[in-house]
């Protein structure tokens, strides 16, 4: 089957992406009443997602038992990117305090990351981790170029890069120097590999748009970085990968589908700019969407990876 799918999303572009999606399922708008949707993350043992509404500076909750939503952090710095931990705990990006933080099991938040060599950071935008436990961030200036998503500020780094956390002495190091704006960023299955979207064409003419791919070595270090995919619509922001390596990444449209080797193989049609998304559910089998004003999900026949 290729093409449109009437009343489900779906787009198929590719035959392999059939083998992605449940035929009879329907793209659902959760809830409604954001600025700026952005950064999900999936806690498996309360069965709820976070996300961050980061113009109304607060994070949102949606509880899947009962499809309720709630405030679960207000103010929240200007939230952006989130992840959890191999022990359960929240991983924030800040653009207020330009900073990451974790949020620990007794609800106190320690700060993991707010300089580089003495300077203030920029706005950390979307992090991961590791198995290790080493945290990945991306530092854009998207949170310190205006007062809506931040606080307008200058740049004491001069630059935008991406860094890792060390999990055992928290040093923080810079691991690709080479970005215009990195934005989402996330591991292969087997961790070999590190996905990385450059948004740069946002504020530069002729910037990039699109995801490069990094090879992961032992010591933490990276290598490679060509590109993966150029975006036909928009940026890819944020992203997650499956279980078979497959990306699915925010766009303009909806969703895009790529494969591996980076080609376009489907699309989940959105009806607003989409910014990030999420697997979650019991099966890990639900793609968690973030939409401008909106948080969308649908059933898919794929798995996202366990970060537990």
């Amino acid at each position: 089957m290729f093409g449109v799918i009437e009343g489900t999303g779906f787009e198929v572009l590719e035959p392999s992406f059939n083998d992605c999606i449940i035929g009879h399922a329907r793209v659902e708008r959760l809830w409604t009443g954001a600025r700026w949707s952005e950064g999900p993350v999936w806690f498996a043992a309360g069965r709820y997602l976070l996300w961050s509404d980061i113009p109304n500076n607060r994070i949102m909750r949606f509880d899947e038992t009962d499809g309720s939503v709630s405030e679960f952090r207000a103010p929240s710095n200007n939230s952006n990117g989130h992840a959890v931990d191999r022990q359960g705990r929240l991983i924030s990006c800040e653009h207020l305090t330009r900073r990451v933080t974790r949020t620990e099991h007794d609800g106190s938040v320690t700060v993991l990351a707010d300089k580089y060599d003495g300077k203030r950071l920029n706005s950390p935008n979307d992090v991961a981790v590791k198995s290790d436990g080493s945290i990945w961030f991306t530092d854009p200036s998207y949170g310190i170029m205006m007062d809506y998503e931040g606080m307008r500020a200058e740049s004491e780094i001069d630059a935008c890069h991406v860094y890792r956390i060390d999990p055992q002495t928290r040093a923080v190091t810079i691991v690709a120097d080479d970005y215009v704006k990195p934005n989402g960023l996330a591991f292969s299955p087997d961790e070999s590999l590190l996905y990385i979207a450059d948004t740069g064409v946002t504020h530069t003419p002729g910037g990039p748009a699109h995801i490069r791919r990094h090879t992961v070595g032992a010591d933490g270090a990276l290598s490679g970085g060509e590109v993966l995919a150029e975006c036909s619509e928009g940026v890819f922001d944020g992203f997650r990968v499956d279980t078979d390596g497959r990306i699915w990444t925010s766009a303009a449209d909806g969703v895009h589908c790529l494969s591996a080797d980076g080609t376009l193989i489907g699309k989940i049609r959105i009806p607003e700019l989409v910014a990030n998304v999420c697997f979650g559910g019991p099966k890990l089998n639900r793609l968690f969407i973030c939409g401008t004003t909106s948080l969308y999900a649908v059933y898919l026949n794929v798995n996202g990876i366990s970060p537990i």
